[in-house]
């Protein structure tokens, strides 16, 4: 997904400039972290109305981003 700014906007004055959603206040750690529980995309959708199947993959494709800028070493 390339267009993935036009879902995803950070913003100082919304949730403290975490990325969230466009025209809402769903933080994209919200989205990850509802597909990390095994909640499916639709799942989602239906328990936040405002998002579209186009959010859920902006928000992947936008932690995908920050995965090859950084690594996370496994805890020991």
């Amino acid at each position: 997904m390339e267009n993935w700014e036009k879902c995803i906007q950070i913003d100082p004055a919304v949730c403290h400039g975490k990325p969230c959603i466009r025209g809402t206040r769903i933080m994209v750690s919200v989205v990850l972290d509802n597909l990390a529980e095994g909640l499916s995309p639709e799942e989602i959708i239906q328990e936040y109305p405002s998002l579209t199947m186009e959010d859920i993959r902006a928000a992947i494709h936008y932690a995908a981003l920050l995965t090859r800028e950084e690594e996370l070493l496994p805890l020991r």
